[in-house]
């Protein structure tokens, strides 16, 4: 059964992917866009990714703005839409906490007002570290009472980018259960490219990783045998997106995209090294150590590392059975983790080497 839906975020990584899944399944979308004439280049990319073009619509609208800045045509388009898609962010380290607020907190209000005014469903990505209440409370975050967190402490401590998705988790909530409409949490671990192509775009924490390892960079594993940074294939996150977005058994529910055959941290350094054929670190250096020295003026710019992202790299591991319940339901599985790993390092080291050259 075909259905129209409504995607911000639609020319990032997890957007072009999700626009070519969810158009190979028949599905009408409608793309939100600051710049409608670039919609070209968006249909050439879901055709590169296997999607149809054809059913890849533009609306013009900014998600910072109120109502989106849609005219009533653009209203007229989302009204028909079954399910909004929100993975619109802004993702920088280093981001402002007045900078990141306006885009990522405001601007995903401003779409659950959307959804919920039209009454259509909510699909928002969030994030992994969202599951790891342990992390939630050292940062500051009352999980219990989320009303009560004082936000600015929370920023000072885990930086503009994840402040501003942690704040923006919890607002959405509170407003569409004020207001009592539908919406569905997915939490993705960091996205790797795609299992079969190993596609994935420059701006993505992963590719940057590759690239480190690739120019020498990672001299030290941060943290010890039992830290890694989880992950998930996107080809896999896109699946689980669209099921649960059309599931209604998921409304008001959450859930996690993560692969738990994830290596730790060193195998999963040492395999991209192997790809690259490079020298892999041995070395391990704690993660209190490693924030120490990034403080130092123009490390982390040698290192291209920076503090905020040393939150991801982990030790605890999550409850998995809810997503595995999903996947026994719509029959769907995690691909092979090391075959993605190699394909998103080739494709790394192959095309986005390549485009930097030019």
């Amino acid at each position: 059964m075909s259905v129209e839906c409504f995607v911000t975020g639609g020319s990032g990584f997890v957007g072009q992917h999700l626009l070519a899944h969810l158009t190979t399944a028949g599905h009408k979308t409608w793309v939100l866009m600051r710049s409608p004439e670039n919609i070209g280049r968006l249909r050439d990319q879901v055709s590169q990714l296997g999607g149809d073009p054809a059913l890849v619509h533009v609306v013009e609208g900014d998600i910072s703005r109120d109502g989106l800045g849609l005219s009533d045509a653009g209203k007229q388009c989302v009204s028909s839409a079954s399910v909004v898609f929100h993975l619109a962010a802004q993702f920088s380290w280093g981001l402002t906490m007045e900078r990141a607020r306006a885009v990522n907190v405001q601007g995903a209000l401003n779409v659950a007002r959307l959804a919920a005014s039209q009454r259509i469903r909510l699909l928002m990505v969030g994030g992994f570290m969202l599951q790891n209440l342990g992390h939630l409370a050292s940062v500051g975050v009352d999980n219990e009472h989320p009303e009560n967190t004082h936000w600015p402490t929370v920023y000072g401590r885990v930086g503009g980018y994840e402040g501003s998705k942690l704040e923006a988790h919890f607002a959405v909530i509170r407003y569409m259960r004020e207001v009592g409409a539908d919406y569905t949490i997915v939490h993705p671990a960091t996205v790797c490219g795609h299992s079969q192509s190993g596609h994935i775009l420059q701006g993505q924490p992963l590719a940057g990783l590759i690239r480190n390892l690739a120019q020498g960079r990672f001299k030290a594993v941060p943290g010890s045998a039992r830290h890694w940074l989880p992950l998930v294939s996107v080809d896999y996150l896109v699946t689980m997106i669209t099921c649960v977005a059309l599931d209604p058994t998921m409304v008001n529910r959450q859930v996690l995209a993560l692969d738990e055959d994830t290596p730790n941290l060193q195998g999963m350094l040492e395999q991209m090294a192997k790809t690259l054929q490079v020298k892999a670190p041995r070395l391990h250096v704690p993660i209190a150590v490693l924030r120490w020295l990034l403080m130092i003026p123009g490390l982390p710019a040698r290192l291209a590392i920076s503090a905020e992202s040393l939150d991801f790299i982990q030790t605890q591991r999550f409850d998995m059975a809810e997503s595995k319940q999903l996947e026994r339901n719509y029959q769907f599985s995690h691909p092979d983790i090391w075959q993605t790993l190699e394909m998103t390092v080739r494709y790394v080291n192959g095309h986005l080497r390549n485009q930097g050259n030019h």
